[in-house]
């Protein structure tokens, strides 16, 4: 092992952590990004139709970077709109991610209601249905007693539900992106243990924006992550906006990393943003972070005239 270089080591020890994230607790958590607050899609399909005009967002991110061959990449397209007069919405989420020898893919549609209960607020709920195909193409899947990773890969169904009540400048929202869900090999059952490798994520998110005069706004957001048989986690963010055009923040994760977040409005339609993740986490002295790359676009008559830019 002492002879080993450098490289070697980064490797074998990222290699381990591989093979240690195949077990179910851990090898079906969803894909996390650092930009989910501009993709609220992604976390609660009750988001869909929360503007007055569509929308769409593509993402990449990598993660550990110079590890090479075998590191996380994740790539995510979302796309939403408002439906009759606004009191409905509709959404679509793909998800390509890669975790070492693990392929997943999402297709995901999702439906809103939406009710005004406030002069200022209102309250939607949201249903997802989707398929998500898991692949496992290394030789250890072979020694599962699991028919379906024996295949090495299968398409399972998918459904999920969420609560969001939002007005022009706060949002709160709850979600289960994977309520119920089945693979081939196991017959349905309420109980996800019986009937599929994925597991229940209980989300809560929310985010506020203050005027604080000088052309800047700030808006402090969360989102914090429970499943029974993993680590809680939250992220705790805070960004400013300068001159309703470019947005500066950070980030904290527990347990895992410091983000630093960007994003400029370009126009009122199109906007870019990046962000960057060190991790403080052991993978961090393995890896030199973690980088993502995020491009939106809002279309109609709508965003253009809209007087705000987007805050969420």
């Amino acid at each position: 092992m002492k002879n080993l270089k450098t490289n070697d080591m980064k490797r074998l020890i990222l290699m381990v952590l591989f093979l240690g994230s195949f077990s179910v607790s851990r090898a079906q958590q969803d894909p996390m990004i650092s930009h989910y607050m501009f993709n609220g899609l992604f976390l609660n399909p009750a988001y869909a139709g929360s503007h007055k005009y569509a929308s769409a967002n593509v993402l990449h991110r990598s993660q550990w970077l110079g590890y090479g061959d075998g590191a996380p990449r994740t790539n995510l397209l979302a796309l939403d709109a408002p439906i009759k007069s606004q009191k409905m919405g509709l959404g679509f989420v793909f998800v390509n991610d890669r975790v070492g020898k693990q392929r997943r893919n999402d297709l995901v549609l999702n439906y809103s209601y939406h009710i005004r209960v406030s002069q200022k607020g209102k309250l939607a709920f949201g249903i997802s249905a989707g398929a998500i195909n898991l692949g496992l193409d290394n030789p250890f899947a072979w020694e599962s007693n699991d028919l379906a990773l024996q295949a090495r890969s299968f398409w399972g169904p998918r459904a999920g539900f969420g609560v969001y009540y939002y007005t022009r400048k706060s949002y709160l929202g709850f979600s289960v992106p994977t309520l119920i869900g089945k693979q081939p090999d196991r017959a349905f059952d309420f109980n996800l243990d019986r009937s599929t490798l994925f597991r229940r994520h209980y989300l809560l998110t929310g985010g506020y924006v203050f005027d604080v005069g000088s052309n800047i706004m700030l808006k402090p957001s969360f989102l914090l992550k429970y499943q029974p048989a993993a680590p809680f986690q939250a992220d705790l963010n805070l960004n400013a906006l300068f001159y309703e055009t470019f947005w500066l923040g950070a980030s904290f994760r527990t347990g895992d990393s410091f983000i630093l977040l960007a994003e400029y409005q370009i126009s009122r339609q199109f906007r870019a943003g990046a962000s960057y993740d060190y991790s403080y986490s052991r993978i961090g002295k393995f890896s030199n972070g973690s980088l993502e790359i995020m491009l939106g676009y809002d279309f109609g008559k709508d965003a253009v005239k809209a007087k705000n830019p987007r805050y969420f």
